[in-house]
């Protein structure tokens, strides 16, 4: 069915195409997609807690952890761990989004689709499936050392100076988003350090051109619930954010910005910090050539 939120925010943006979007992306996971996925070190999950607040988090694991059994399931044998806000989740059905990116080719693919866990995996029968273009990933390579396993989990409501540092320096975030009878969807976000602002409790990014789906914008347009994941790809830390955004249209205040489309601001109402939460290390490699100076 056509996707209310996303028509909404292409007709403000200026698109033109009809029925551009989630509502004409197919289902079925073709042999290439399986073939990239079985390759996989990092999976970014988003989905919605019991008490209606979105998060999002990552699964990480050897090439060959996640899998496509067939063409409409996704295989992962991991599940969120303990202290993520996703653990549990998924003892029974619940819609869930990923995404499947690998940093060293700038390649990703997104799944939707409803997921429950299955002892340590976790199934996922796949509605959504495509690739994204490779604008604003930073390349990275995996480190052969894996981090301790031990996690260490600190919750909260608002963020610490340190947290707003993180977020500060950071040139990669994630976004869970949701819509009632649209299910949930996993995006990314990249820019050069600083591309992401703190004042309090609040950020600020810019969205920047894009492939004008407007997946994620169209969800916020019907829900401004919104989960964010900012790793700690040196030191094995994950920040997981719930609260709430809001797009702001304004030309005049994202013309401030270079490369900003419009602004995004969100505001944070819980905060948690895994130490352990992403077990596997990264190197950086270099920015991408789209990052807006």
């Amino acid at each position: 069915m056509p996707h209310q939120g996303e028509q909404t925010v292409q007709r403000r943006a200026g698109v033109t195409v009809d029925h551009w979007g989630s509502a004409r992306v197919d289902p079925v996971i073709p042999p290439v997609a399986a073939r990239f996925l079985s390759r996989q070190r990092l999976v970014v999950i988003s989905a919605v807690a019991d008490d209606g607040a979105p998060w999002a988090s990552v699964l990480t694991g050897p090439p060959g952890f996640a899998t496509s059994p067939d063409d409409r399931t996704v295989v992962t044998d991991r599940v969120p761990g303990p202290g993520d806000p996703l653990a549990d989740r998924f003892d029974i059905e619940h819609d869930l989004g990923m995404l499947i990116i690998d940093p060293v080719t700038r390649r990703r693919m997104r799944v939707n689709g409803r997921a429950r866990r299955d002892g340590h995996r976790l199934l996922v029968r796949t509605e959504q499936v495509y690739s994204n273009c490779p604008k604003y990933i930073q390349t990275r390579t995996f480190g052969d050392d894996e981090a301790p396993v031990h996690r260490a989990v600190a919750a909260g409501t608002e963020l610490t100076a340190g947290q707003r540092r993180w977020i500060a320096d950071a040139d990669t975030f994630f976004v869970g988003t949701y819509a009632a009878g649209h299910g949930a969807d996993a995006s990314h976000r990249g820019g050069n350090p600083g591309f992401v602002t703190v004042a309090g409790n609040r950020l600020t990014w810019p969205d920047y051109r894009g492939n004008s789906m407007y997946m994620t914008l169209g969800n916020l347009q019907l829900e401004p619930r919104c989960g964010l994941l900012f790793p700690d790809w040196d030191n094995g830390r994950t920040l997981h954010l719930t609260g709430r955004a809001t797009v702001d249209w304004d030309p005049g205040r994202a013309s401030a910005v270079p490369g900003a489309q419009r602004l995004v601001d969100f505001d944070v109402e819980r905060v948690v910090e895994v130490s352990g939460g992403l077990p596997r290390r990264w190197t950086f490699g270099g920015y991408s050539r789209f990052n807006p100076a």
